[in-house]
């Protein structure tokens, strides 16, 4: 099983990365939000990844941090929910603002997502809600904004230290405003390191 791929960005396409690792190149299926932080990435970059073995097919599942791997093996778990729903839904959503979905019993927040109805969302909250009640007691224990840990964590992904990438969004983080994405942390950061090689 390939556990991480760490390497040179090829090339980009819908939803997908190829990865060169010392001349080979490994086609990752990635999320929407990693697709556009890996495009604003220079160098080398790492993946956590998930293989999905089928009789006719192999795939690999690409994930910045992770928690989102962890959400997504999660996710393939539940009955009717494959690979795919499963990319769409950590697309469109943060690992905390699911869990909260879950607990809370709030199915309009899951049928926002593409690829999931009524009938899925039900059966998500049904099976999950204990998972995302142990997950819950373990984020309320950071007292760091979620979003704020996962961008440090992706940063570490990329290759920086832990304690770069945490003096980086440290420094960026006052004037990014309330409630920043992972995103915006992310590319802030990023400008911030780049900006301190160059210096």
């Amino acid at each position: 099983m390939i556990a991480h791929l760490s390497g040179e960005l090829a090339s980009t396409g819908e939803r997908w990365v190829v990865i060169d690792v010392g001349g080979v190149g490994y086609r990752v299926q990635v999320t929407e939000p990693a697709l556009a932080t890996l495009k604003q990435t220079r160098g080398r970059v790492m993946l956590h990844t998930h293989m999905a073995v089928r009789d006719d097919d192999i795939q690999l599942f690409g994930f910045l941090y992770p928690g989102e791997l962890e959400l997504f093996t999660i996710l393939i778990g539940v009955s009717g929910i494959g690979p795919q729903i499963a990319m769409n839904i950590l697309s469109r959503i943060s690992f905390e603002e699911f869990a909260l979905a879950i607990l809370n019993d709030d199915e309009k927040v899951l049928t926002r997502i593409p690829g999931i109805g009524p009938k899925s969302a039900k059966r998500l909250i049904l099976e999950l809600k204990e998972k995302m009640k142990k997950h819950a007691a373990t984020l309320s224990l950071d007292r760091r904004p979620a979003a704020v840990c996962d961008a440090a964590s992706a940063l570490v992904s990329l290759g920086f230290s832990a304690h770069e990438a945490q003096e980086a969004i440290d420094a960026v983080l006052p004037g990014l405003g309330e409630g920043p994405t992972v995103q915006a942390l992310i590319r802030a950061a990023l400008a911030s390191l780049r900006g301190r090689g160059s210096a």
